[in-house]
């Protein structure tokens, strides 16, 4: 795989915070694979996310190098779909499913509303959304959480990204609806030949299906390497630590098929 982003001594700060959210972070990110960025509250994956798509807040500080082998940072929407935690706080309560997933489309893509609205109803059938034409006039609030969240996925891959960022987008949902987007998003980036990047704090989960993991402590990446090989081979306790509380000893280590 060819690099995509080569990240070089990366430190943000917010405000006058004395402790850096993340502390000289050092990562490639490849292009076409699916990476998961692994580890609890306050550990620096969302802060990273963010700094990669440059939605940090105007008060934060960042140092450090981002090399992005188009020679720009992505533009976010169009090089670089989000899909945020919370559906609920991501969509706006008062424009219709379509008139959302149709937006980005007609923005970034110089479509007309009635192009980008057919774009819109063919991004729900996509994300396998009941009645997708029924869906484009429906609000937010009349969609269950797991379509909103699949919603979402429609919306920031409506102008054909090359990047996604799926930032805890599954935390807010129940387990079997965790595994269907897990699936999903697997399923997408395949399709397109897109990289995924999936923020989350359940290493089991990640193991489904990320090509490589990169684990986050406090600010910091512990390890980072294929996810096989980190899983049955982890090289700091904390890793060790993330595996044995997902664990459970009665069945076979949850690793992805064919990883190495």
């Amino acid at each position: 795989m060819s690099t995509l982003c080569e990240i070089r001594g990366v430190s943000v700060t917010y405000g006058k915070q004395p402790t850096p959210a993340l502390r000289n972070v050092d990562l490639d990110i490849f292009k076409g694979e699916r990476l998961a960025i692994i580890g609890e509250s306050g550990s620096g994956k969302s802060t990273l996310a963010r700094a990669l798509a440059g939605l940090l807040p105007p008060a934060s500080k960042v140092t450090g190098d981002m090399r992005w082998s188009m020679g720009r940072p992505p533009q976010p929407g169009r090089d670089l779909g989000f899909v945020f935690q919370d559906p609920s706080s991501s969509l706006n309560p008062v424009l219709t499913i379509g008139e959302q997933v149709a937006e980005g489309a007609k923005r970034h893509l110089g479509l007309t509303w009635n192009i980008a609205y057919v774009r819109a109803r063919e991004m729900l059938e996509h994300v396998r959304i009941p009645q997708a034409a029924r869906a484009m006039k429906a609000f937010p609030h009349q969609l269950s959480g797991g379509q909103r969240q699949r919603v979402a996925i429609a919306a920031a891959l409506a102008a054909k990204p090359g990047i996604l960022i799926a930032d805890e987008a599954t935390s807010a949902l129940d387990m079997v609806v965790q595994t269907e987007i897990v699936s999903l998003l697997g399923e997408l980036v395949r399709e397109a030949g897109m990289t995924l990047i999936f923020i989350t704090h359940d290493i089991a989960l990640a193991s489904g299906f990320a090509d490589r993991v990169a684990i986050f402590k406090d600010g910091s990446l512990i390890e980072a390497g294929l996810t096989g090989t980190v899983l049955t081979a982890p090289g700091s306790a904390y890793t060790k630590a993330l595996i044995a509380s997902h664990r459970d000893l009665n069945t076979p280590p949850l690793i992805r098929e064919g990883a190495s």
